[in-house]
Order: C-alpha cells, then structure tokens, then sequence
C-alpha cells in the first residue's frame, strides 16, 4: 500500500519516502525536510499514536494525517486529540486520500502566505481575555498560552475572522480542511470539542465557540 501509495503522490507533485517502521521514521525525521506525515497507527515496532504523541511535540504545525485499518469513532478521537490534522481509515479510495492531502497543502500555502508587511502578518484578534496573534499563530488565554495543533488554530483563527456568523459543518470542512465529503461532520465534532477543552473556561458552557442546535457553530460576537 506504501508504495502506491507513493507512485500516486509523485503523479501529484510530491517526493514521499516510506519508513517501515518507528525506527526508520525517527531516522528520517532527524534528518527533517518533511512537509506532510501519512501515518499509520500499526507498526511493527510500536504504536502509531505513541509516534503521532512525539512528532506533534517535535513539530507543532507539521500535518499528519493518519491512515490505518483503525476506522472506529474512538480510534478517530483518539488519533485527533494525539494531534492528528486529518483521519481516513481503511479500505479508502486513492482520490480521496490525494484530495486530502491536497487540502493540508493548500491550509499551509495559505498561512505561509502571511508574510511579513502584510496584513496578515499584523492581524492580532482578541475577545475577552482570549488572544490570537496571527503571524506567531500563537493564543493564550488570560495571559496563558494554549497550545493548539495546526488544525486547530486554523479552525479558531476562522471562527474568530467571522464572529457571529453561523457555520454548518460541511461549510466548515469546506472552509477549514478543504473538502466537504458527507459523513465526515464528527470530525468537526472532535476538533471543535478539543478546542473547547484548550480554550474555554468551562467547555460544557462555552463563551467563545458556540453550538446553534440543528444548525452548526459559531462564534460569539464582541460584547
């Protein structure tokens, strides 16, 4: 499977490099050079999610996206709070996965595009004690720094760009990861309660990102 995989992704542009296991993976990343991760959680040398664990704290905002034949609802939350961007699990059609990782690049073309004079780069948003510095893509709470992976603070930073504004969650996969194939809201679910978890004072009430039954989310408007 590696390595069809690895002839589809040189048709769209991409060098991938396969490692057999945990140990090759460590290998190649000390080497670094890397802009995207496909992994799969059953290695023959340990668990994937143990290496997902360590890449994230490694390289906070480098994408992950895992692919394995672990397709239930809690490996999906599992793999997302570990820090994984993304989630297909096996059998999974080749199209799809390529338009996935499309999408991954096109969120981090988009940030990096925040170059220094730009607007962007200048953008600071903040809301009663909550703070996002764009060009650091840095938040704290209170005076407190949050950590958030890539999806995350690209999900906050959206909400925060549109306050009040009602999103579904297929606008949302639209908007945020890229693509807005059916059946894949729970994966807003699980990164919209992980969010919360990081940024609210009491998620089970949030002040910031907000539920609007039967429709989607939103963020609140400026008091």
């Amino acid at each position: 499977i590696a390595r069809l995989l690895q002839v589809h992704l040189a048709d769209i542009g991409c060098d991938a490099q396969i490692a057999g296991s945990i140990a090759s993976a460590r290998q190649r990343f000390a080497r670094g050079g890397f802009d995207l991760v496909v992994l799969d959680l059953m290695l023959p040398d340990g668990d994937g999610l143990a290496l997902c664990r360590e890449l994230r704290r490694g390289a906070g905002t480098l994408p992950i996206l895992m692919l394995t034949a672990k397709s239930s609802e809690l490996d999906r939350v599992v793999g997302l709070e570990l820090g994984a961007d993304d989630y297909l699990g096996k059998p999974f059609s080749v199209p799809e996965l390529l338009a996935r990782i499309k999408a991954l690049f096109r969120r981090v073309d988009a940030l990096r595009q925040a170059l220094p004079g730009s607007l962007a780069a200048d953008e600071l948003l903040a809301c009663d004690g909550l703070r996002i510095d764009v060009p650091r893509r840095s938040v704290s709470v209170d005076g407190v720094p949050v950590e958030l992976t890539a999806r995350e603070f690209e999900l906050l930073l959206f909400f925060a760009r549109h306050p009040g504004r009602v999103f579904t969650r297929m606008q949302l996969l639209d908007q945020v990861w890229g693509y807005n194939h059916e059946g894949y809201e729970h994966t807003v679910n699980s990164h919209i309660n992980r969010l919360r978890a990081k940024i609210e004072r009491d998620p089970a009430h949030p002040r910031w990102v907000l539920t609007v039954w039967g429709v989607g989310y939103k963020f609140a408007e400026p008091s």
